[in-house]
C-alpha cells in the first residue's frame, strides 16, 4: 500500500523525476543516482526518518563511500539506521552508528541443506563438460557463475548452439536487456542463468536448485555469496565446482570436502522451459495493470488463467509469462487487438 520509487542508473532519468513529484513513502536506489536527485533538488529529504544501507560492505568495495557519506550529510532527521551485510566487517564512522546493535541470522542450518560437489573436466576448455553437467542435473533452475563478462557471452552462445535455453547477465549489458534476462529466468521461460558475480548479491531470484562455479570464486566471501543463491530459507540446493586439471581447489573450499560428481554422457535430463515471455508495448505510465492484462489474454488470446504466469509491468512495456505451447497461437489472435482501448505492439521477448 505504500508509494515506492526506484532510482538507479541505466533507466531514463526523466521518468524518475516525474515519479518523484508524487512524493513516494519509500525511495530505493543506488547511491550515485539518489545523490544526483538530492543535489538537483528533486528529492526533499527533510522528512526522512529511516535509512537503510543494504549490502553496505559491497557498496564500499565498489567505491560508493563518498556518495553514501554525502547523502547522509543531507539527512538531518534520521531516527533509525540499518546496515545489512552477509559478511561481518568494521562499521564506517560516516554511517553514524557508533555502538550499533548487531543482529545475526543463523547460517549453520543452510550449510546442512547445501550439497557441494566437484566436477572434473577432462579438457582445459570446460564448455563441453558444462553441457554434459547440465544434462546430468535434476530438473530445476540453474545459476552459472563466471569471473568475466566475456565468458558469460561465450557460454551463452555455446549453449544456444546446442539448443539449450539460457539467459546471460553482466554489468556491461544495457539495463533493459538485463531486466528482460532476469524476468525470463524468474518467470520460467529459461531454466539457465549465466552471470558474473553481479548476480551473487541483491537480485531477487528465488528457488534456485543448482549453482555452478564455472570459474573458481576469487575469494571465500565470493564463494559464500554465490552458494547463498541456493538452499535459501527451508529449501535444499546443490553447488558444483567445475574444474580442469590445471586448476587447484582453494584451501577454504577443500575444508568443506566437496563430493566428486561423476558425469554420464548417456543421461539427458534437460527439460524445455514451461513458459515463454510475451512483450506488450504498454505499461504503468499507460495505466495498464495485471488485471487488464489477464482479462485481455483470456478474452482475446483464448487462454485459461493457469496458462498465464508471472506478469512484470514496467513504465512503458510489460512482460507476461505464457504457456510455451500456446504462446504462438495467442500471438496470432491478439496481433491486431487493442488492450484497454490502446493499440500496442505484441511479440515474443527474446
Amino acid at each position: 500500500g505504500y508509494k515506492i520509487n526506484c532510482c538507479y542508473g541505466g533507466q531514463p532519468i526523466k521518468s524518475e523525476i516525474k515519479s518523484l513529484q508524487q512524493n513516494p513513502a519509500i525511495l530505493i536506489g543506488t547511491p550515485g543516482r539518489i545523490l544526483d536527485h538530492i543535489d538537483h533538488g528533486r528529492i526533499n529529504v527533510s522528512s526522512v526518518k529511516v535509512l537503510v544501507l543494504d549490502e553496505f560492505d559491497k557498496c564500499l568495495e565498489l567505491g560508493f563511500q563518498e556518495q553514501m557519506e554525502a547523502i547522509i550529510k543531507h539527512i538531518s532527521g534520521i531516527c533509525k539506521r540499518i546496515l545489512t551485510s552477509a559478511t561481518e566487517g568494521e562499521i564506517p564512522e560516516f554511517t553514524g552508528l557508533k555502538t550499533p546493535e548487531k543482529i545475526y541470522f543463523e547460517k549453520k542450518e543452510s550449510d546442512k541443506r547445501l550439497s557441494l560437489y566437484s566436477v572434473i573436466s577432462p579438457e582445459p576448455d570446460k564448455l563441453k563438460s558444462l553441457e554434459t553437467l547440465l544434462r546430468n542435473l535434476s530438473p530445476g533452475p540453474v545459476l552459472i557463475f563466471c569471473n568475466h563478462r566475456e565468458s558469460t557471452e561465450r557460454i551463452g552462445s555455446f549453449l544456444s548452439e546446442q539448443h539449450i535455453f539460457n539467459e546471460i547477465f553482466h554489468g556491461g549489458m544495457e539495463q533493459t536487456r538485463r531486466e528482460k534476462a532476469l524476468c525470463r529466468f524468474k518467470n520460467g521461460s529459461s531454466n539457465i542463468f549465466i552471470s558474473t558475480d553481479l548476480a551473487s548479491r541483491g537480485l531477487d531470484i528465488p528457488e534456485i536448485k543448482h549453482v555452478i562455479h564455472y570459474h573458481l570464486p576469487i575469494n571465500e566471501e565470493t564463494f559464500i555469496h554465490r552458494n547463498g543463491r541456493t538452499a535459501r530459507m527451508f529449501a535444499e540446493g546443490n553447488a558444483y565446482l567445475l574444474i580442469n586439471s590445471a586448476e587447484n581447489i582453494p584451501e577454504y573450499i577443500q575444508k568443506k570436502q566437496p563430493e566428486r560428481f561423476n558425469l554420464s554422457v548417456n543421461i539427458d535430463r534437460l527439460e524445455l522451459p514451461p513458459m515463454n515471455t510475451l512483450y506488450i508495448g504498454k505499461g504503468k505510465k499507460e495505466k495498464l495493470n495485471k488485471v487488464d492484462i489477464v482479462g485481455f489474454l483470456i478474452q482475446k488470446g483464448e487462454l485459461y488463467k493457469e496458462d498465464i504466469g508471472m506478469i512484470d509491468i514496467k513504465d512503458h512495456y510489460s512482460y507476461v509469462a505464457i504457456n510455451r505451447k500456446k504462446i504462438n497461437r495467442t500471438l496470432r489472435l491478439i496481433r491486431k487487438e487493442k488492450i484497454k482501448n490502446m493499440k500496442s505492439k505484441y511479440e515474443i521477448a527474446r
